[in-house]
């Protein structure tokens, strides 16, 4: 990975902070820097996902895509949230013809 620098400035009290953290993990300030942004930019990702599939403005599997979490991950993230999930009674008609279908298929 090819690294860049970045100027920001910071207020003393979170640079005091940040270089006690980088101490106690044994790290130089830039590698917890980018630790710390990486985390900040993962939720993000998350949240982004989660507001996009709450509005209905993507499936449940797009919003894992863009969060960068499996199917199963998103899942427990929208449960956590208590994120409804849109299921219609359309959906459950569907589902049972389905079901119907194959305990049919294997008599």
């Amino acid at each position: 990975m090819s690294l860049e620098s970045v100027t920001a400035r910071l207020p003393r009290e979170m640079l005091e902070e940040i270089e006690a953290t980088a101490e106690r993990e044994k790290v130089d300030r830039s590698e917890l820097i980018r630790r710390l942004l990486d985390s900040a930019l993962r939720q993000r990702r998350i949240e982004e996902a989660v507001r996009d599939y709450r509005d209905g403005r993507v499936t449940l599997w797009r919003a894992s895509e863009a969060a960068g979490l499996s199917l199963r991950e998103m899942m427990e993230v929208v449960k956590e949230r208590k994120v409804p999930v849109p299921y219609t009674l359309d959906d459950l008609d569907r589902d049972l013809e389905h079901v119907r279908r194959c305990v049919r298929g294997k008599q």
